[in-house]
């Protein structure tokens, strides 16, 4: 099935443009062949959207494995400072 959009003012910038396809929607049998004017948007395994890991098969492993590690590089960086003498 076909959709046609027609905007009189929304610009989309193709070079920026990318999409997750999640494996229901794969095994559905529905084809996601996304055109923008002439060029495919990048097909995506997962990224990072409002501090948030999105995947493609929906999981919360990456999603915390993430925040772990971004949250041990704070600790570390951090370090010299939480262990100074000056501190009471």
């Amino acid at each position: 099935m076909g959709v046609l959009f027609v905007a009189s003012s929304l610009e989309v910038n193709t070079e920026q443009t990318k999409h997750v396809a999640t494996p229901r929607e794969e095994n559905a049998g529905q084809n996601h062949n996304i055109q923008i004017g002439n060029k495919s948007p990048e097909k995506l395994q997962n990224f990072k959207y409002l501090g948030t890991m999105v995947t493609n098969q929906n999981y919360m492993h990456e999603e915390m494995t993430s925040r772990f590690n971004s949250g041990n590089v704070c600790f570390y960086s951090m370090q010299n400072l939480l262990s100074s003498s000056l501190l009471p």
